[in-house]
């Protein structure tokens, strides 16, 4: 699903439960950073480096370990982008070369409401506003999910670019669905503090795409060079 919803120069690699990649061994730089850990954190942070290493192969990048830097942000080999999710019983990774997109995000949760209180401190009036509307047009899809999932993702791609924090608050989502009814759409987020440069040209908002599957909300955002 989440390579669906990128570019075809991004690889994706995703993984279930059920697949092997839920079992992959950790390189022994990773496994400091999961000494304490419960086993379900355990196999979800070494499943997602599974992924990004299988993602790594396809791209042709000999496979390596995935390290946290910092505010837990991956560090990639030289010359690569990605970005990296799990939620219980899925995840993924996405790379690409740096030459074809300045940054990119992704992100997955379980499709189900928000915890109580979790909407109130995280989405802007308007954007509450715009979910209560959603809503009403379409019940069945948790739309409260989507948007902070979105949120997840377009901070994701903005960290590498700035190395600073941009709070819930700071960008201002617009989820637009698909006009035959269908479980997926387009995101704009419109950044409401000094966006990152890219090049020579200052950005205003990030674009990116949606989608409902399977029990699992996906989202992604991508930053082109122009």
């Amino acid at each position: 699903m989440i390579e669906e919803l990128l570019p075809e120069s991004v690889v994706a690699v995703e993984a279930h439960r059920d697949d092997p990649l839920w079992d992959a061994p950790l390189h022994p730089e990773e496994e400091v950073f999961v000494t304490r850990a419960v086993a379900k954190r355990r196999r979800e942070f070494a499943a997602v480096r599974g992924c990004a290493r299988r993602a790594m192969e396809k791209l042709g990048v000999p496979a390596q370990a995935v390290v946290s830097g910092e505010r837990g942000a991956p560090r990639w080999p030289a010359g690569l982008a990605g970005s990296m999710t799990h939620c219980d019983g899925y995840c993924a990774a996405a790379l690409v070369r740096a030459t074809d997109l300045a940054s990119l995000g992704i992100d997955a949760e379980p499709h189900g409401p928000l915890p109580d209180g979790v909407g109130a401190s995280v989405f802007l009036p308007a954007e509450a506003e715009r979910l209560a509307l959603l809503a009403s047009q379409r019940p069945a899809v948790h739309w409260d999910r989507i948007l902070f999932s979105a949120k997840e993702s377009v901070y994701k791609a903005w960290y590498p670019l700035t190395r600073k924090w941009l709070d819930f608050s700071e960008a201002d989502i617009t989820l637009r669905p698909a006009p035959d009814g269908a479980p997926t759409g387009t995101l704009r987020a419109e950044l409401l503090v000094p966006g990152p440069l890219v090049g020579d040209r200052r950005l205003r908002s990030f674009d990116g795409r949606w989608a409902v599957r399977d029990g699992v909300v996906a989202t992604t955002v991508v930053v082109p060079h122009s």
